[in-house]
């Protein structure tokens, strides 16, 4: 459905139409660019943004199979206390959330709890901000124990500064994941004192997985596998290039958030060495700071990892601003975004365009400098996937040394360790003699240098 300007008179509300289970009605109230700005954009441009940003809230919520009746921009000269908006436009949301039979309004914003609570009683509907709205979509999609403990932990702590003594009977009580579920669905108490004792139990809880994540990191890092995470905006395509990258089979859907719990796949790199690839939940804007906390144990990945490939949805028209997005996300998580020896910029779904646009996007991409290049892909149709992996051997390879070195054939024991723990490039025998080159990290340099009287490699 097309999102409309509900700005004063321009659009009354419709009749509404037969009920169904979890209409919900999206409102995009969204601040005027005031004249004067610093970098002043074109009206048209200034509502392409918001319908963009409207049209993200709208998926939001049918992610989680809700009905959207409607998708209304209603824009704010400024934020008001009380109910965020103005009171001329609560009563115009008012009277279309009930010509339309909506059971929630969902607010693309984030509202503080008496905002929530006025609104609740101006629209005589239940309304959801961005944030819980985000939450709701986390809990139902996350599969794994550690998900599920961090997003309750994230969850609890939205909650708790919405439980108000007035919201203990069930009627009123909203508990668990299930912001728009039945009365008593979840039976969460509302004593703040019960959520608290919870929330500690669940860091203590995530300590414990994060301690066994850290086990099993150090695992990895005795074999010579480096680890490569994929991040970018929600419904970049980042699952689809994992499946295409390791011929794994992730869910892969065109819906925001598809994938929530992170997983690990071993990546073949184009001259015989291994790396482990890590598909991690997607980005968004406005993303919940409790969520970002929640999941630094989900993303620790990231923060390890050796090459971050940054994967982009080129041809979506707010490419720009969700890169931007991303950005400042990895900022929170203390990792530089303009880090060109560690990330990789993907631009992804270049099957999108005609033969002329893709020109033009290849010449854009040959002008970046060569210390932020962009790889061209399509995920789905698998062009540019060996370039790119070309280009993570290569970043991965500046992080290791190259030795060459020569090893009697009778030594079983040390030929077998080399190849459990260095990358084996050339293996050749003469005279009863292995004369080898691998590589190596920075870790294991002093060992094989020492055990093999192995030399830095020289290229013939």
């Amino acid at each position: 459905m097309e999102p409309r300007n509900f700005d004063g008179d321009a659009d009354r509300p419709r009749s509404a139409g037969a009920k169904q289970t979890g209409r919900v009605l999206v409102i995009g109230p969204y601040l005027r660019l005031r004249a004067g700005n610093a970098d002043a954009q074109t009206e048209s441009h200034v509502r392409r943004n918001a319908e963009a940003r409207l049209d993200e809230a709208a998926g939001l919520a049918r992610a989680i199979d809700l009905v959207v009746a409607d998708s209304i921009i209603a824009p704010i000269n400024q934020i008001r206390p009380a109910t965020y908006i103005g009171k001329g436009k609560v009563e115009e949301i008012a009277a279309l959330a009930k010509s339309l039979d909506v059971e929630l309004v969902v607010m693309d914003c984030a509202l503080a709890p008496i905002q929530q609570r006025n609104l609740e009683k101006e629209l005589h509907a239940k309304v959801l901000d961005r944030t819980g709205l985000i939450l709701e979509i986390f809990g139902r999609r996350a599969k794994t124990k550690e998900g599920s403990l961090q997003v309750e932990l994230a969850h609890l702590n939205y909650q708790r500064s919405r439980l108000v003594r007035s919201w203990t009977h069930l009627e009123r009580q909203r508990g668990g994941f299930g912001f728009m579920g039945g009365p008593g669905e979840t039976q969460i108490e509302a004593d703040r004192r019960l959520i608290q004792e919870r929330i500690t139990k669940l860091e203590s809880e995530l300590k414990k997985v994060q301690a066994t994540r850290r086990l099993h990191r150090a695992g990895r890092q005795r074999v010579p596998y480096r680890v490569v995470a994929l991040v970018g905006y929600t419904n970049a395509g980042k699952s689809t290039l994992f499946n295409r990258l390791t011929r794994a089979d992730v869910q892969a859907a065109d819906m925001l958030f598809a994938t929530l719990d992170p997983t690990l796949r071993a990546l073949n790199l184009p001259h015989g060495g291994k790396a482990m690839l890590s598909d991690t939940v997607g980005f968004i804007s406005n993303l919940p700071t409790q969520l970002v906390a929640a999941f630094r144990a989900t993303l620790e990945e990231v923060l390890e990892a050796d090459v971050i490939l940054h994967v982009r949805d080129i041809s979506h028209e707010d490419a720009e601003a969700q890169q931007s997005d991303v950005d400042a996300v990895l900022r929170q998580l203390g990792i530089n975004p303009d880090d060109s020896g560690r990330i990789i910029e993907v631009w992804n779904k270049i099957d999108r365009y005609d033969p002329e646009q893709r020109e033009e996007l290849l010449n854009i991409a040959a002008r970046r400098p060569e210390d932020h290049p962009a790889m061209l892909v399509s995920a789905a149709s698998g062009e540019g996937i060996d370039a790119l992996l070309g280009a993570i051997e290569e970043r991965l390879a500046a992080k290791r040394t190259t030795l060459d070195l020569s090893i009697d054939a009778a030594d079983g024991a040390g030929i077998s360790w080399l190849h459990r723990n260095s990358e084996v490039l050339a293996k050749e025998l003469h005279d009863g003699r292995f004369d080898m080159t691998v590589r190596v990290d920075e870790t294991k340099r002093d060992i094989v240098v020492n055990r093999f009287d192995a030399v830095p490699h020289h290229a013939t």
